[in-house]
């Protein structure tokens, strides 16, 4: 009778353990499941934000490089007045996306974009005809 008794006892362990075990991994698998899927989510949402991000950097740059362009071929009386007008046309676009901004937040970007855009340009000049970079910083407007 003992026997059975410890025979029964033991099928009961071993029961509950496969039991146990085999919920756990049912568990563990769906954890890992759930964390694949929410890192997949985030990788996709990051790799969408920076292709937003590198669109709207080259949109700037490709602005900021057309503005250096139209200033240094700027004929005198005609090119000021048609500077004048595309700068205008350039701040009311730049109005739609920032609407509490101001002509001096526009200036202060736009001065900044250009600054960057005028340094990477003077690098491609031989070294003894580029300019120092205090000489293009000593005309950036003061800004916040």
């Amino acid at each position: 009778m003992a026997g059975i008794f410890g025979v029964f006892r033991n099928v009961v362990f071993l029961g509950w353990l496969c039991f146990g075990l085999a919920s756990t991994t049912i568990a563990a698998g769906i954890w890992a499941l759930q964390m694949t899927t929410t890192v997949a989510a985030m990788s996709a949402k990051a790799a969408s934000t920076a292709v937003a991000h590198r669109k709207q950097l080259a949109k700037a740059v490709a602005k900021a490089k057309a503005r250096l362009r139209r200033a240094v071929v700027a004929v005198p009386i005609a090119g000021v007045a048609a500077i004048g007008y595309f700068e205008e046309q350039d701040y009311q676009e730049w109005l739609e996306d920032h609407p509490e901004g101001t002509r001096q937040q526009y200036a202060c970007e736009v001065a900044s974009m250009t600054a960057e855009i005028a340094d990477e340009v003077l690098q491609n000049l031989p070294e003894r005809v580029r300019p120092g970079p205090e000489t293009i910083l000593g005309y950036m407007p003061e800004c916040e």
